[in-house]
């Protein structure tokens, strides 16, 4: 006779005491998640960071990237971090059976690369510009030497990585508890940078329906359907180089409907 499977007690304990607090959170309906609002970063600080990054000679070089030229390779050795002075960046995991993952694209004054000091031997991810960039490569001993004499920088680094972390933590829960039309709405707005309190809409360059459906995990054909119902009902629109999110994009992700829709003649619409 198979037994039940039994937590540890402290996994039972951690559980008994999110239960209330999820409840309480997200009511009697399904889970919805926002996304979660950038850590504020000072002008000022943003600016001293970019200033002492460019007076680093030992260890520091610069490289322009056209668009689709990789930076690095998954496998290959991972000795440096890389900081994008201007650009875009994309992340990507490729598995043994072929299959491509975009994990995340970074833009302008981000670090990636970042796992070399956490003793990471290889590049566990394939970095490629997306757009014209110039970014700045940083010798892992070089970096940690800025960041000992220069704390402001290593205060920039650690936010940013928070950030992020904070964001893929709330980015795996969105895949397990919510639909790819909602993922898609997420990844909208995140990639608009738009929070609850932030501006009307952010530009997006136009990015293909393929990379959108990579990072949703869904087919070409789903997220070209819910774009076409996001622009029907006002959240977003297009124009010859970018996509403009809407706030009221925002009204996807708080209702309550979690469930796949049909791709129907007349399917439900989320601006009715």
């Amino acid at each position: 006779m198979a037994q039940s499977l039994r937590l540890p007690d402290r996994d039972r304990l951690s559980q008994k005491n999110q239960l209330p607090t999820l409840r309480a959170v997200t009511g009697a309906g399904p889970i919805s998640l926002m996304p979660p609002e950038p850590m504020p970063r000072g002008p000022s600080l943003l600016r001293n960071s970019l200033a002492l990054l460019a007076g680093v000679s030992a260890g520091r070089s610069e490289h322009e990237y056209l668009p689709g030229e990789c930076i690095f390779l998954q496998g290959q050795p991972a000795n440096a971090v890389f900081f994008i002075e201007h650009g875009e960046v994309k992340l990507s995991v490729v598995a043994r059976n072929g299959k491509q993952a975009i994990v995340d694209i970074l833009g302008e004054h981000a670090f990636f690369g970042e796992g070399c000091l956490a003793g990471e031997p290889v590049r566990v991810a394939t970095a490629v510009a997306v757009q014209r960039s110039i970014v700045v490569r940083l010798e892992k001993r070089a970096l940690l030497g800025l960041f000992r004499r220069v704390p402001v920088v290593a205060e920039e680094f650690i936010t940013q990585l928070a950030s992020r972390n904070l964001r893929m933590q709330a980015d795996l829960a969105d895949h397990i508890f919510n639909s790819s039309e909602k993922r898609l709405a997420r990844l909208l707005i995140n990639m608009a940078r738009i929070g609850p309190r932030s501006a009307d809409f952010a530009p997006i360059p136009r990015t293909s329906q393929e990379t959108l459906a990579e990072m949703v995990g869904t087919t070409r054909s789903r997220v070209s359907f819910f774009l076409n119902r996001f622009r029907e009902c006002g959240f977003i629109s297009y124009d010859r180089s970018a996509i403009h999110v809407h706030r009221s994009l925002l009204t996807v992700l708080a209702t309550g409907q979690a469930d796949e829709p049909a791709p129907d003649p007349a399917p439900e619409s989320p601006c009715a």
